[in-house]
């Protein structure tokens, strides 16, 4: 209504805008009168009117016309609209669905992968570790298996699928393997007999022991793994008879008891290691050669040595006696034939010392002390060389060990580090050198203690006999009168005490070289100072 009374003030303002265009035309022209210009304008403003309400009531009727249609297309349009809307949040909400199943299913798939891997993994790993586990005798029937499951995991063209087939064999032959090792079971094989030698077969197997007996009865024993990694079983036959025949009808299916082994295989094994004196000997190479030598010359010399100090006769204390008593009495006849008869070096060393009395003691000393040097020379020949063999011994035994475990890491280098027993018996190889070594060096070390103790018991024996000779003789009346006899004498005693001093202290510088605390084990001590005879001057 609004609208139509807007659009009718605009046809009469239109009407009127004519009229004020003539009355001002008409001042000009001077030829129309105001009322009929009036007249005019009504009528004409009239017309217009009427063509415009002509035109409104066309315009509303075309209107009224196309409203309905209009008004029945809107409603179908918003109906559409509403449809579409309805489909769109019901497409939008599926896609949100969608969205959040997709992640769903994107980490449920990852989470299926990662368990596919986990037991690809784990299938893997069993695959590798059930051939370890396996007995030897039942090795042969799954190694073709394991092989091709082996050999399935570095296929690349090969699907997952393919490979878990190949690996579920494995599982599945596993499964029936715990059913028939808990009750025993019987399976043809071959296995390797005493004498080294393939023998076709049957086995028993209970639990982890199994026995074999060859088709001709000829091999009968514990099947195991021989030492060194062998591929095929070992039939290590039975100590017992009676063991050996209960074992033979257990494979043959007749007897009721099963000999078993409680170390599980492990004493056979143990015995297999063993070796005998030569073999060891052989596996020590060349440097056992000289190390046998030395121990064969060492024990001989030693042995030798003992039984001559053994035979060392030791001086009568009361012959002893007896003598310092005929030099205290200045007999020169009976100290002879008393030290005659004293057994011995020490009598020799006596003897040489009474046939010089009536002379100056310190002459008397250095006849003595010759004698004495004499015999420590001679009763210490040969013993030195104990030493060192007891000292050269574990030096090459330690060079045969330095030898070995050289060719050991040249076996490494050719063969690499796979094979551990191939290498830990090569080492073992190598210290048996070591071993000998030893074995020489401590009977040696002890022996060459033990006659170095004996000879210096027999130097010490001497030593004291001419100790106490040598004081007897300074405290004689004759002794103590040849200390004031011939003063020219004196710087030629002393001299020759000089003299007898130097050779002293070379003959102990010698002694400590070839006598040192690397050989015998002790100190090297000096010889003991000869008493000086006592001056007259002082009484």
């Amino acid at each position: 209504m609004n609208a139509h009374k807007i659009l009718l003030t605009a046809l009469i303002a239109w009407g009127a805008c004519p009229e004020a265009s003539a009355q001002e035309a008409t001042p000009q022209e001077g030829a129309v009168a105001p009322a009929d210009k009036l007249s005019q304008a009504s009528e004409e403003s009239q017309r217009r009117l009427e063509e415009a309400l002509k035109e409104l009531a066309a315009l509303q009727e075309r209107i009224a016309d196309e409203k309905l249609p209009l008004a029945s297309q809107l409603s179908e349009l918003e109906a559409t609209k509403r449809q579409v809307q309805a489909e769109f949040n019901a497409t939008k909400a599926i896609l949100d669905g969608s969205v959040v199943n997709l992640g769903k299913l994107q980490l449920e798939n990852k989470q299926r992968r990662d368990e596919l891997d986990y037991l690809s993994t784990l299938m893997s790993d069993y695959v590798r570790e059930i051939e370890p586990r396996l007995h030897i005798a039942e090795l042969q029937h799954y190694r073709e298996d394991l092989e091709g499951a082996r050999l399935a995991l570095a296929d690349d063209n090969l699907s997952q699928n393919e490979v878990f087939d190949r690996q579920m064999v494995i599982v599945d032959r596993s499964i029936d393997r715990l059913n028939q090792i808990v009750g025993g079971h019987r399976f043809e094989g071959s296995a390797v007999d005493a004498n080294s030698l393939l023998q076709k077969g049957s086995f028993a197997m209970i639990g982890p022991v199994a026995i074999f007996r060859s088709e001709n009865g000829g091999a009968v024993g514990l099947a195991e793994q021989r030492v060194g990694g062998s591929l095929e079983a070992n039939a290590v036959p039975y100590v017992e008879e009676a063991d050996l025949n209960e074992a033979e009808k257990v494979v043959a299916g007749v007897g009721q008891l099963f000999p078993l082994d409680p170390t599980m295989g492990t004493a056979f094994k143990v015995a297999s290691t063993d070796k005998t004196l030569w073999e060891e000997i052989q596996a020590g190479g060349a440097v056992m050669v000289p190390i046998f030598v030395m121990a064969g010359l060492s024990l001989l010399i030693a042995l030798l040595k003992w039984v001559s100090l053994l035979f060392v006769r030791n001086p009568s204390k009361r012959k002893v006696n007896a003598l310092l008593e005929a030099v205290r009495r200045n007999d020169k006849k009976d100290a002879l034939q008393i030290a005659d008869t004293i057994a011995g070096p020490t009598g020799k060393m006596l003897a040489s010392g009474a046939e010089h009395l009536g002379e100056p003691a310190e002459l008397i000393e250095e006849v003595m002390y010759e004698t004495v040097l004499t015999t420590r020379l001679k009763v210490e020949r040969f013993i030195p060389f104990v030493a060192i063999c007891a000292a050269s011994a574990p030096l090459l035994g330690l060079l045969g060990t330095v030898s070995g475990i050289i060719n050991t890491f040249k076996m490494i280098t050719v063969a690499g580090a796979g094979d551990v027993k191939s290498l830990s018996g090569g080492i073992s190889e190598a210290l048996i050198t070591t071993k000998y070594g030893l074995i020489v060096a401590i009977p040696s070390l002890l022996l060459n203690a033990f006659l170095s103790r004996k000879a210096r018991g027999v130097v010490a024996q001497m030593e004291k006999a001419a100790v106490s000779f040598v004081n007897q003789v300074s405290m004689t009346p004759s002794g103590r009168e040849s200390l004031h006899q011939a003063p020219v004498m004196t710087p030629v005693a002393g001299a020759a005490a000089a003299d007898s001093d130097a050779v002293r202290a070379q003959v102990n510088e010698i002694l400590r070289d070839l006598l040192g605390p690397v050989f015998d084990g002790t100190t090297s001590q000096p010889a003991p100072q000869q008493p000086k005879p006592v001056s007259t001057e002082a009484e």
